[in-house]
């Protein structure tokens, strides 16, 4: 699953994919479409309006999904998808939820045609990277690693992972095998809370996180892996390749290669050269 981050009129809306479609958090979208001060108090009224306005199928339709909250950590959040977000909407008396039912239409439009046509979405993401100032080469590094990743965590579904926090046991395998770290583990050494780690690592990094997992998902597939057990297995397995490798480059190199660098700390110095150049070309 890929969680995003949308904003609307300035609000933040946590989305994520879930079974090929978007899902929105509930309490992000009635934050924004109200003044209270207790979306979650507001959300709970609302279900009970909902369902008394005869919509039954409410309930079978929220689905709670993980998505990062304010401390950076991951909890269970009750998320709706298009179509249920528009019913739940119509009974917010809100000036602000007609341009959000046009702004959830179109992404919904987007993500048809997403899936009409795979490439859509990878060309968006493909700019919306070179806007945020990554160099060509690491966005071709960080697609190639998408891909591998899907096609990773499409092995694990089949082969029997089913609930997310399957999926965190594994890549937290691959990971500790890769870097001698977790995830978790990783993003605190680079001190990183909600964002993306993977956004946050060097060529290197990378290179070495694609390794552990392409070789992970060749495993599954030759040993025919099925159940957590084996892929737990498969997933250490694979994660030692690219931590063998990676122990070799560091060696030659003389340095790590699980680094604290990120992608932050480097825009927030290259805005302080910059504004130092500013200041003496100002002085002089």
């Amino acid at each position: 699953m890929q969680n995003q981050i949308a904003v609307f009129k300035g609000k933040k809306i946590r989305k994520i994919i879930h079974n090929n479609e978007w899902w929105f958090s509930v309490v992000d979208v009635v934050e924004a479409l109200t003044q209270t001060d207790n979306p979650r108090r507001y959300w709970s009224d609302l279900k009970r309006k909902l369902k008394v306005e005869g919509y039954v199928e409410l309930y079978e339709n929220i689905v709670q999904l993980k998505l990062m909250s304010a401390d950076g950590k991951m909890y269970d959040t009750d998320c709706l998808n298009t179509e249920t977000m528009f019913r739940a909407i119509q009974s917010i008396p809100s000036p602000k939820a007609e341009p959000f039912k046009r702004w959830l239409a179109k992404v919904g439009y987007e993500r048809v045609q997403e899936i009409e046509d795979p490439e859509l979405a990878t060309k968006r993401t493909r700019v919306l990277y070179k806007l945020k100032g990554y160099s060509d080469a690491w966005i071709e590094k960080r697609m190639r690693g998408i891909a591998i990743r899907e096609e990773l965590t499409d092995e694990w579904q089949q082969r029997g992972a089913r609930e997310e926090k399957d999926y965190e046991i594994l890549t937290a395998e691959v990971s500790k095998a890769t870097f001698g770290v977790t995830p978790g583990e990783y993003k605190k050494l680079k001190g990183l809370k909600r964002e993306n780690l993977r956004d946050h690592m060097d060529d290197f990094e990378l290179i070495f996180t694609m390794l552990g997992e392409r070789t992970t998902t060749e495993i599954h597939r030759i040993e025919d892996s099925q159940g957590m057990p084996k892929l737990k297995q498969d997933a250490q397995a694979g994660g030692e390749v690219a931590g063998k490798s990676r122990k070799v480059l560091e060696k030659r190199l003389k340095r790590s290669v699980v680094s604290s660098h990120n992608y932050l700390k480097e825009k927030e110095s290259q805005k302080r050269l910059r504004d130092s150049s500013i200041k003496d070309i100002e002085a002089r």
